[in-house]
């Protein structure tokens, strides 16, 4: 499953979903687009989506280019850097190209998820 982030005005990612966590990625693909505004914590962004969803696979560490699901808060994270979540996520894929477009978000900008067709 092959996904795009693209930021408003800053550039594109793509994203290649992964099984670490399945359902929650099978879940978050089905429900696509989304829309969200980031927050920036760290070297990470994240934002609030419309699906609430439990622990799957739950893990307390990332490497850069992970992408996860927080399920405390109902967010969609993008580690750009050495970053650590701050407490137990569900990850769901890796960014395969264009991770360095994470760098420049800042706290308000439109964070838009697409489907990519294969």
């Amino acid at each position: 499953m092959k996904i795009e982030i693209e930021v408003a005005g800053k550039g594109t990612a793509r994203v290649e979903l992964d099984d670490r966590n399945p359902n929650t990625a099978f879940e978050i693909f089905e429900n696509l687009p989304m829309e969200g505004t980031a927050n920036v914590w760290l070297e990470e962004n994240y934002f609030r989506i419309p699906l609430e969803l439990d622990y799957e696979n739950p893990s307390l560490k990332s490497v850069k280019g992970d992408l996860s699901y927080w399920p405390p808060g109902a967010a969609f994270c993008i580690f750009y850097g050495d970053s650590q979540p701050a407490s137990e996520v569900n990850h769901i894929g890796r960014v395969t190209e264009n991770l360095e477009v994470f760098e420049d978000v800042e706290d308000g900008d439109t964070i838009t998820i697409k489907r990519l067709e294969d």
